[in-house]
C-alpha cells in the first residue's frame, strides 16, 4: 500500500507562482508513473502532467509552459512548479502513482490551489 500526501496548496494572485509536493509513503523509484491531476468546482477531475519512471513528462495544453513537474526519488516526492497561475487554475490538486500501468493505483487527499483574479 502507498500513501500519497499533497502540501504546498494556497491561495495566491494572478501571476504567482506556488510549487505542490507529493510525498509517497512507498518507493518513487518503483513507480511506472507519477502525476498530478486537478478538479474544479462543479468539473469532472482532470490530467494535469504525469512523469514517467524514466523522467518522460507530459502535459495538458492548459498548463503547458506554465507548469513543471519532476521528482526526487531519493525523497520519493514529486513536484509541480505552478507559474504565471490563472484563476482557471483554482482547483483541488490530486498526486497519484501507476505501478503497474493502465489506470492510477493510488490517489492523494488532494490540495486547494485559489487563485485571485
Amino acid at each position: 500500500q502507498v500513501k500519497l500526501v499533497e502540501s504546498g496548496g494556497g491561495l495566491v494572485q494572478a501571476g504567482g507562482s506556488l510549487r505542490l509536493s507529493c510525498a509517497a509513503s512507498g518507493s518513487t523509484v518503483s513507480a511506472r508513473a507519477m502525476g498530478w491531476h486537478r478538479q474544479a468546482p462543479g468539473k469532472q477531475r482532470e490530467w494535469v502532467s504525469h512523469i514517467s519512471s524514466g523522467g518522460s513528462t507530459a502535459y495538458a495544453r492548459s498548463v503547458t509552459g506554465r507548469f513543471t513537474i519532476s521528482r526526487d526519488n531519493a525523497k520519493n516526492t514529486v513536484y509541480l512548479q505552478m507559474n504565471s497561475l490563472k484563476p482557471e487554475d483554482t482547483a483541488v490538486y490530486y498526486c497519484s502513482a501507476d505501478y503497474d500501468g493502465g489506470a492510477w493505483d493510488y490517489w492523494g487527499q488532494g490540495t486547494q490551489v485559489t487563485v485571485s483574479s
